[in-house]
């Protein structure tokens, strides 16, 4: 079976995230099932326009934001030929698949947009137009697919999938794995009380919520943040928040890190700072639990999945910085419920494998190509 995957960005997009890798280790998956797999994805600087990845071939065409879609479009009138099965992958925009693609497809969300539309990078007033559009519009984009198999990470996604008007029974829900690194020495907690924030640093991940957050721990503590800015310009107005809060001092921007260093540095902080406004699931969370750092977040959609309360980590009574702040210092002044959660946190992280994930995508393929 030859298979092509629509999605908005590859794993090299240099604002890559979660939904790219748990993409990327399906098709990882396929191909070592013996099925070719091949992905249209953006262009982005410095891109090659062609390329492998782990053995999944790269073809790129049009910008992330605009133009991908209809390049995509393009590039499947004049190579349908040469595909069994199509991957329409949701982020904000689908590719419209259902209206032009006769042959076996799925679709592919982890998590629905909504009140994310509104947080968009864009300048005023365009952000505010170009997010009551998106909020508006996005239902009608569903009535599009009422028929097409649907497969996403968490209960929570699929919940907010069947608002939008898809049936249930068309919903198969694939928890994700989690990839860590084996880490050649095992890092110990640092001295210092620290706290990291582990991702895109964008509005709807809640940098500047954690960064508030962070002004109201005690002094003496520490603050990590580990990611990309989604923008130049959204980088500078985050320092200036910095500044304001006078924790220019407190805070490491470490940028982009590799693999072994995201869970070196994970290892080392007491507690991952979550405050995310809606996720499809939280791979960070995850992440974090697999190297002993239990997590204070958010009470939001999909954040609600990957952690379990009480066990990896702790959901806020209120999504604010202030409660956030609170549980953290609650937390690690009593040591014996720290330990706990520790421990916790690792149990956790051991349901999640990719190996079993890759056997479901893969059947759930099947399964649709032999309905078709």
């Amino acid at each position: 079976m030859n298979i092509l995957v629509f999605s908005w960005r590859d794993p090299k997009h240099p604002l890559a995230g979660g939904a790219e890798q748990v993409m990327h280790q399906h098709m990882k998956g396929w191909i070592k099932a013996g099925y070719q797999v091949m992905l249209f994805s953006s262009r982005f600087p410095n891109s090659q326009p062609e390329e492998y990845i782990g053995g999944v071939k790269i073809i790129r065409g049009g910008y992330q934001y605009l133009g991908v879609q209809i390049a995509g479009f393009y590039y499947y009138l004049k190579n349908k030929s040469n595909f069994d099965f199509i991957v329409d992958q949701f982020h904000g925009l689908p590719f419209f698949t259902p209206l032009y693609v006769r042959k076996p497809k799925l679709a592919v969300i982890q998590e629905t947009a909504r009140k994310v539309w509104f947080l968009n990078p864009l300048p005023r007033p365009l952000n505010w137009v170009i997010g009551l559009l998106g909020y508006w519009v996005e239902p009608f984009i569903f009535l599009i697919y009422k028929k097409t198999p649907f497969m996403t990470g968490s209960e929570s996604a699929k919940a907010d999938v069947i608002k939008m008007g898809i049936p249930p029974k068309n919903i198969a829900v694939i928890p994700h794995g989690v990839i860590t690194t084996k880490l050649k020495v095992k890092s110990t907690k640092l001295k210092v009380k620290t706290v990291v924030y582990l991702g895109i640093l964008s509005k709807d991940k809640g940098i500047e919520d954690a960064i508030k957050c962070f002004s109201l721990l005690p002094p003496t503590w520490q603050f990590w943040v580990i990611g990309k800015p989604e923008t130049a310009k959204y980088f500078n107005q985050l320092k200036r928040l910095v500044n304001k809060l006078n924790l220019s001092k407190k805070i490491k921007f470490w940028g982009y890190v590799t693999q072994a260093k995201k869970f070196t540095l994970l290892s080392r902080s007491h507690i991952l700072v979550n405050p995310s406004v809606h996720e499809g699931w939280g791979l960070v969370n995850i992440e974090a639990n697999s190297v002993g750092t239990p997590v204070v977040a958010y009470k939001s959609q999909g954040i609600i999945d990957s952690i379990e309360e009480g066990v990896s980590g702790i959901l806020c009574s209120q999504n604010s910085p202030e409660n956030l702040a609170s549980n953290i210092v609650d937390l690690l002044a009593n040591q014996k419920e720290y330990q706990k959660l520790q421990q916790g946190a690792l149990r956790w992280s051991k349901n999640f494998d990719w190996n079993k994930s890759r056997q479901q995508s893969l059947q759930l393929v099947k399964k649709v190509y032999s309905f078709y």
